[in-house]
């Protein structure tokens, strides 16, 4: 939280409220696309 508000405060609140957004949906992302591929793999059979 410390390391933050100077990023605030430099950079902008848009920026850094995009920034942690984007780190928190990256997560999100991964285990959305494992799942795509397992069943991807289940619909052809494998």
């Amino acid at each position: 939280m410390q390391e933050l508000l100077p990023q605030i405060a430099n950079v902008g609140f848009p920026v850094v409220l995009s920034m942690y957004l984007l780190v928190r949906i990256e997560g999100k992302l991964e285990v959305l696309s494992a799942a795509i591929n397992e069943l991807t793999r289940a619909i052809m059979g494998r």
